[in-house]
């Protein structure tokens, strides 16, 4: 079973800056697609970045030029870097791993909560 960690969350100031970090248990990265997802109070789960194995690289039309996802192999890590942040940016960040083979693999890590406040 493969578990990812989630952290770099915390509470930043409008405009500010927050890198979180998704760390799997084993080497998982250049076979799934990453992908991070929020979700705010009250509402749906949303995609908000993808990096396939292939390094391509998707992003939600509300983060676009402000979000970067990227991925380390060597060290089995996504980075989800966040700037210019918006309190609409606030909601529980999810990291996901996903393969489809001959059926949907899909691994989810537990959470990190972003708060923008002033």
């Amino acid at each position: 079973q493969v578990q990812l960690v989630e952290s770099g969350g915390g509470l930043v100031q409008p405009g500010g800056s927050l890198r979180l970090s998704c760390v799997a248990s084993t080497r998982i990265f250049d076979i799934y697609t990453a992908n991070w997802y929020r979700q705010a109070p009250g509402k749906q789960r949303e995609l908000v970045a993808t990096s396939s194995s292939v390094l391509s690289t998707k992003y939600a039309d509300s983060v676009k030029g402000r979000f970067t996802i990227s991925r380390d192999d060597a060290k089995n890590t996504v980075y989800l870097q966040m700037n210019s942040l918006k309190p609409e940016d606030t909601a529980i960040y999810y990291c996901n791993a996903e393969f489809w083979g001959s059926r949907k693999y899909e691994y989810w890590g537990q959470g990190t909560q972003v708060t923008v406040s002033s």
